[in-house]
């Protein structure tokens, strides 16, 4: 653990708040696009109620949430120019498909909810938005399966190399098991969190229990699609693997990881909503920030390191500075947003 934090220094900490950036991105907006694989996937005498909830719980702070992913393309951009300019051209293709699927959903969210209300009308977009809801997830979950899994590195050796077919270039890095497997696994995650999420934000009795029931499949999907990942990183992506298994600070992660799921597992079964929702955030947290801690001190491995794909101190400092500023103003906004809106699916 010492060895960890050995070198950690200004490049480090700036790249540690792009990660609670990206983990305030994941529980909260990746709970939205959760909330559209539900919408998917309603089912019963119940289906319209169930979408309605979703609608109502999402429709206040969806846009909002994309802030968090805004920052983390910032400070990127800022910090770890190298890197961004790398990621911006290689996974380019996964990156433009994300963000369609992004205004996609948002589209089709707005058109659903304010647009004709032929049932025909809506149920097209619906099913758009619930499509966009699906495959942005699995993309992102396949850049970051792409960026850990080291693959990143041998496209730029090839590409500066001169040699290389589109494919072996652009291609591969991002299409490959593991990526997917990724990503599979962030939608896993994604539905998970938002039928916690919405275990809280139903009042009808019934309703609630659908969404008990839907987060208890999604917790069994989450592990069968963790386990799979694992397993195909044995052959993938070697390193993340190893530092997920062999790093000293892996065991202390896992059991904290395995504690909050059992935790959110046993108080779904007791009905003890709000526990089960702190303990859906750590697990999800605790994961993120294994990925995080598995690739370090790289920031593309294993060709970049944090340090060494750094800016220069003085452009770090006026991030920082950039960043205290814009937080005192961002998070009592969002604070005021959420508790404005709080319960309002349920008054619906």
């Amino acid at each position: 653990m010492r060895e960890l934090f050995s070198t950690f220094g200004l490049p480090e900490l700036i790249a540690a708040i792009m990660v609670l950036a990206l983990n305030a991105y994941v529980v909260m907006g990746g709970a939205d696009f959760g909330g559209g694989v539900w919408d998917l996937l309603a089912t019963g005498p119940r289906r319209e109620s169930q979408r309605a909830l979703i609608a109502s719980s999402i429709g206040p702070v969806w846009e909002a949430n994309h802030v968090w992913l805004i920052v983390v393309v910032v400070m990127l951009f800022t910090a770890f120019p190298v890197a961004f300019n790398v990621l911006g051209t290689l996974l380019h293709i996964p990156l433009t498909l994300m963000l369609i699927g992004i205004v996609m959903r948002g589209s089709a969210f707005v058109f659903r909810s304010y647009g004709s209300r032929a049932p025909a009308t809506r149920g097209r977009w619906g099913v758009a938005f619930a499509i966009a809801s699906l495959v942005t997830p699995v993309v992102l979950g396949m850049v970051i399966g792409a960026i850990a899994s080291g693959k990143i590195a041998d496209a730029m050796d090839t590409l500066e190399s001169g040699g290389g077919t589109f494919y072996e270039i652009y291609i591969r890095p991002w299409f490959g098991v593991f990526p997917l497997a990724v990503g599979v696994f962030a939608l896993a995650l994604f539905a998970f969190l938002a039928a916690v999420y919405l275990t809280i934000e139903a009042r009808d009795e019934p309703l609630r229990e659908d969404f008990r029931k839907r987060a208890l499949s999604a917790s069994a999907a989450v592990f069968v699609s963790a386990g799979v990942a694992l397993l195909v990183a044995q052959h993938e992506a070697p390193r993340v693997a190893a530092g997920v298994s062999g790093a000293p600070w892996s065991m202390p992660l896992h059991l904290a990881t395995a504690a909050a799921a059992i935790t959110a597992i046993v108080t779904l079964w007791q009905r003890a909503f709000r526990v089960a929702r702190v303990a859906a955030i750590a697990q999800v947290s605790l994961i993120l920030w294994g990925w995080a801690l598995s690739q370090y001190p790289y920031i593309l491995p294993t060709r970049l390191t944090i340090a060494d794909g750094a800016a220069p101190p003085i452009t770090l400092r006026l991030l920082l500075i950039g960043l205290g500023v814009g937080s005192a103003i961002l998070i009592p906004s969002l604070r005021y947003l959420f508790k404005t809106f709080a319960g309002r699916a349920a008054d619906l």
